[in-house]
């Protein structure tokens, strides 16, 4: 399969690989945002190769390892195994205690995943907010080490709820990318965690860009979503961290800002330009962030999201109407939160 749309490609932190500045989260393609047929989960990897995109990011317990499982037999079948950056993170497979995050779980699950994606060694692995005592474990540093000297991994990094986490992780000397929600909706990261990761030369994996899809642009009052979809049954953080569902907006809340953010974009975007590709835009061009990971349950959403990396610059127009949205509707409800 040829690459017909490359578009600009960043370091991801210490790793030193190279991905695409729009990636892939997979976290859809497990089957957790509603159903999706394994014939429409390959077509969407399909295009988003094809659209230019080389990161995927995905997880253990998406789908129980379903996602993994069909991402490995696709770069297996379409040889692309050397094209193509796989990241997934491990630690929620059973309950979230730091007494959980040992070497042996470690080897478990890592070898858990070797098999799903159909290699030896993982190119990288984020612990999967883990409980925030973890971050200060040296046990659990060391065992992750260990797991790169015995080279069932090639690099580890962090998936986090908060900033502070980040910062914590960031000091690590051998982590190499942090994982963050970071969205329009979701400031706190830009302003403190950016620069101190580039100081640092830790990659910044900027996760729930489109803040559960409200920054489409798409979602009105009479919106509802599947029952076996995360922004119904984790709507007030009923399964997990609710900073994961809309970024911890309410709804309602996030329909108004939603509704300013996609006048901003009629304003100060690039003609043509949709909501959806100026929030995953915004985000990556901020040179800080290695790789931004909007799902697609389509090939239509694919191809858009990767499109939205070849956007022009927005500028500080643009930047303005972002901070004066979140300051109106949002620094209020997130900011000290997360």
């Amino acid at each position: 399969m040829r690459n017909m749309n490359a578009m600009e490609n960043r370091t991801l932190g210490r790793t030193g690989l190279q991905v695409s500045c729009v990636g892939l989260g997979t976290w859809q393609l497990g089957a957790d945002w509603g159903d999706v047929s394994e014939q429409d989960a390959v077509a969407v990897l399909d295009a988003a190769v094809y659209s230019g995109i080389t990161f995927f990011d995905t997880a253990d317990v998406y789908g129980d390892g379903r996602s993994e499982r069909v991402i490995g037999g696709f770069l297996a079948d379409r040889g692309l195994r050397d094209t193509v950056t796989v990241a997934t993170k491990m630690g929620r497979r059973v309950d979230q205690v730091p007494e959980n995050y040992t070497l042996a779980n470690f080897r478990t699950w890592v070898d858990r995943s070797r098999g799903n994606l159909g290699v030896d060694t993982l190119e990288l692995v984020q612990l999967h907010c883990p409980p925030s005592a973890v971050y200060g474990d040296d046990q659990v540093f060391d065992a992750l080490d260990t797991l790169v000297e015995e080279q069932a991994i090639a690099h580890y990094g962090v998936s986090v709820e908060t900033v502070a986490e980040a910062l914590e992780a960031i000091r690590r000397p051998n982590v190499a990318t942090v994982q963050i929600i970071v969205n329009a909706f979701r400031l706190k990261p830009v302003d403190e965690v950016l620069s101190v990761a580039a100081d640092a030369g830790v990659g910044i994996i900027a996760r729930v860009p489109l803040a559960s899809g409200l920054l489409s642009g798409k979602y009105d009052e009479s919106t509802t979503f599947p029952e076996n979809d995360h922004r119904n049954f984790n709507r007030n953080g009923e399964a997990f961290d609710v900073g994961e569902t809309f970024s911890g907006v309410p709804f309602e809340t996030g329909l108004a800002a939603a509704r300013d953010f996609s006048a901003l974009v009629a304003d100060a975007a690039p003609e043509g330009t949709t909501p959806a590709a100026a929030a995953i835009a915004w985000l990556w061009q901020h040179p800080q962030i290695s790789t931004v990971i909007p799902g697609a349950r389509n090939v239509d959403q694919a191809r858009a999201n990767a499109g939205a990396g070849r956007v022009a610059l927005l500028g500080a127009e643009f930047d303005a109407g972002v901070q004066s949205i979140y300051d109106r509707y949002l620094r209020d409800v997130v900011h000290s939160t997360w």
